[in-house]
């Protein structure tokens, strides 16, 4: 006999949870009703939808300089994307706009062979505004090491501890740069957010995401928690887990000699002609979080996911070079990913370069972060959408 059914949750529908500027209605200062601040629980829905476009507010950061250059264009075709009508998951026919409004979503912009066709904010995030783009983050990491390799300063063939002896005797030990760039590691890490004793929290405390409770005795900074316990094999099996783009982040400064919002401003940020400076939140000694750290604004994330559709050429230039855009394409071992706990949802992917690529008949890939965070790049239909939420 099945159980009964539990209650479904009562969730606060997104509309009435666009965010009220704290202090901007309320004074200032503002009443504690209205007050967030960097304490146990204001990452907490519906807070975070303000909290999610204002994150160098609370915690430190390293900003990411977008040059002295002019912005580049971003053409625009507006068309009446909105309207668009499909059938969701549970068989009701929605507009993409009342999607939209569903799904919390904070903005979203759509090019189509290279125009802006559909813009859209919402809640606390506006044009010019930068928004966490949680594990998007590592897909930006992913390609700044593919690029130092194609420069021949960065060998995904070596050990870790080829460039970083400090994780001798850890998890990373016996591990290679690539098997680190796909996620093939066995690490003692659990990244189940439903878990409260899960590693995850632990080290969005040591990068100060999350704020300590008190008596916290915990890893103090992203080195001190990357010292982690082997768990099984590498090489056997892909297995989604953040502290793999931490080390990632750590082998990218050892082997460029640059901090990661130095590197990706210069690379990237610059040559893109990014619109408005980027930044990373950092740790107690200034350390980058590579796994989840870097907002930017909407219309940047979506001039890298032009980019990296224009096989890396973007804004007159070849910025990334046109092989490491075939790399990630190519995708990783599908076998690996195929047993792994990734599989069920999205059978015959892979993972390559901290990519997820769908090996569908469009070529789609994309990067992705918690609360639906997108870069969604479909080549065949010269398509990129991005996402914040």
């Amino acid at each position: 006999m099945a159980a009964p059914a539990a209650a479904a949750p009562n969730l606060v529908a997104a509309l009435d949870s666009e965010p009220e500027p704290p202090g901007l209605d309320a004074g200032f200062p503002p009443p504690p009703d209205k007050l967030i601040t960097h304490t146990p629980g204001a990452d907490r829905f519906p807070r975070n939808r303000w909290l999610f476009s204002h994150i160098r507010e609370l915690v430190p950061t390293a900003s990411v300089w977008r040059g002295a250059g002019p912005a580049s264009a971003l053409p625009r075709a507006e068309r009446d994307v909105g309207s668009v009508q499909f059938t969701d998951a549970d068989g009701t026919r929605r507009t993409f706009d009342e999607m939209l409004a569903l799904t919390y979503t904070d903005g979203i912009l759509v090019m189509h062979k290279g125009k802006v066709i559909y813009e859209r904010y919402f809640g606390a995030l506006d044009g010019h505004t930068p928004h966490i783009a949680m594990s998007v983050t590592k897909s930006f990491v992913g390609t700044l090491a593919a690029m130092l390799a194609a420069d021949g300063k960065l060998d995904p063939a070596a050990s870790v501890t080829r460039y970083l002896p400090e994780l001798a005797g850890t998890a990373y030990g016996d591990a290679t740069v690539r098997q680190v760039m796909d996620m093939t590691i066995g690490v003692r890490y659990s990244e189940d957010y439903a878990n409260p004793k899960a590693e995850v929290w632990d080290y969005a405390r040591a990068g100060g995401m999350l704020a300590r409770p008190a008596g916290y005795s915990g890893p103090g900074t992203f080195y001190d928690f990357l010292k982690t316990r082997k768990e099984g094999y590498h090489n056997a099996v892909f297995a989604y887990k953040t502290v793999n783009a931490e080390v990632l982040a750590w082998i990218v400064r050892r082997a460029s000699g640059q901090s990661l919002a130095k590197l990706l401003s210069e690379r990237i940020w610059q040559p893109m002609g990014a619109e408005q400076d980027a930044y990373f939140t950092v740790d107690s000694i200034g350390t980058e979080s590579g796994g989840g750290g870097l907002n930017t604004t909407l219309r940047d994330l979506a001039r890298f996911g032009e980019t990296i559709r224009g096989n890396g050429r973007f804004n007159g230039k070849q910025i990334i070079p046109a092989s490491v855009v075939a790399d990630i394409r190519s995708g990783g071992d599908r076998d690996q990913f195929a047993r792994s706990a990734s599989a069920p949802v999205l059978p015959g992917w892979s993972y390559r370069d901290m990519w997820w690529v769908s090996h569908d008949s469009h070529g789609m890939f994309q990067a992705a972060g918690i609360h639906g965070q997108r870069i969604y790049i479909d080549p065949k239909a010269e398509l990129t959408i991005v996402r914040y939420a």
